[in-house]
């Protein structure tokens, strides 16, 4: 699968099956897609807090399909992202993991800068920040086309090879400015691009900014506790749900 190019991005309609949550597996009866695991708070051995507060399990290292479809339950509305293996091998399979075993659930949406990105990806339990303080993964060769809709793993910079862990940005804009950084994109938003831009953003860079700012440290050692206290109206992720596409 191809990157669109910058001018010809479209952001494509997803048609999702109903389906149920039952705190596990479970399947939809859309052609073509099943539910890999739908996480719903309930504890199961793929989203227990043990499995989240050890990332030296195994489960932390299947791989992802070659495509799937990650829906995520806001309180704004839902947003789909098709996530491509291809694109990016590693960095997509540390994003289907962290989806799939429920480490983003109830994570606030801690930088939305309008006409720019939106950004997530600590944990709402300081104790499990820092079991993963140090689980950065290798870069995959850069795919730096920051159209509007695509997402990617934020990092330090080229300087080093090995930043990326769990922060994941989207692009609410084309944003040709950050292709000179060796981004690389993993998928693009399908469904939902209106709820995205709808992220409330007042807050800016203030409440936590990216990697490189150093202004992180109070939301990975206080949680959600911190940033319901300090931040209120952040918007934050009820729960997610991974789908393979099966083409």
């Amino acid at each position: 699968m191809t990157m669109p190019s910058r001018h010809s991005f479209v952001i494509a309609p997803l048609v999702l099956a109903t389906f149920v949550a039952v705190g596990c597996a479970t399947s939809t009866a859309n052609s073509g897609t099943t539910a890999d695991n739908t996480v719903s708070g309930v504890a199961t051995p793929h989203s227990s807090a043990a499995v989240l507060l050890d990332p030296t399990n195994p489960e932390w290292r299947r791989a992802a399909p070659a495509r799937s479809h990650l829906r995520f339950e806001t309180t704004r509305g839902v947003f789909v992202l098709e996530l491509v293996r291809a694109w990016g091998p590693i960095g997509a399979d540390r994003f289907y993991n962290l989806a799939r075993l429920g480490y983003y659930d109830d994570a606030r949406f801690h930088r939305v800068v309008p006409g720019y990105i939106v950004q997530w990806g600590i944990n709402g339990n300081p104790a499990v920040n820092a079991a993963w303080k140090d689980q950065q993964i290798t870069n995959d060769s850069p795919r730096s086309h920051n159209v509007r809709g695509t997402f990617a793993f934020a990092q330090f910079g080229p300087a080093d090879s090995k930043t990326r862990n769990t922060e994941i940005y989207i692009n609410l804009r084309d944003n040709p400015r950050s292709d000179a950084e060796p981004f690389t994109m993993l998928g693009t938003v399908i469904e939902g691009m209106d709820v995205l831009d709808s992220l409330y953003s007042g807050y800016g860079e203030k409440s936590g900014g990216g990697l490189r700012q150093g202004k992180q440290g109070p939301l990975l050692e206080g949680g959600n506790a911190y940033m319901d206290r300090e931040y209120p109206k952040l918007d934050r992720i009820l729960r997610v749900t991974v789908m393979t596409v099966e083409r």
